[in-house]
């Protein structure tokens, strides 16, 4: 199970949304259609082109609230100034990603970034045999 997080500027565009979880799948070596929802801060939940992005993929959207995104930001691989300034944690995407995957949650990467927008995809951990 792949849950993207996502990260972004104020007015970002769906097409840098789209382009920024293409471009992390396919680092990842993951098709389109691994990818079984996306999560956001919600703050954001009004942004328009993170929301039409989704839309178009056909995946929820889980909105993330602040208390969890701080609660996974010890689990992040990268660190913006920017992020922690704004948010108040190392990286928005990738505490999103963890936040909806949950405590078993492993990165697959750091987050990648492109245009207005990063994204960090989140994984379940595999049970030890």
């Amino acid at each position: 199970m792949i849950i993207a997080g996502i990260g972004c500027r104020r007015d970002v565009s769906a097409a840098d949304v789209g382009a920024v979880l293409n471009h992390a799948l396919t680092v990842a070596g993951l098709r389109a259609d691994d990818l079984v929802r996306v999560a956001i801060p919600s703050v954001k939940a009004t942004e328009p082109g993170i929301v039409d992005a989704v839309a178009a993929r056909g995946v929820p959207l889980i909105l993330i609230a602040q208390a969890d995104l701080e609660a996974a930001a010890p689990r992040t691989l990268s660190r913006s100034d920017h992020s922690l300034a704004a948010m108040g944690v190392p990286s928005v995407a990738e505490a999103a990603a963890l936040a909806a995957a949950g405590s078993a949650a492993r990165l697959l990467m750091p987050r990648v970034a492109l245009g207005g927008a990063t994204c960090a995809l989140a994984t379940i951990a595999a049970c030890p045999a």
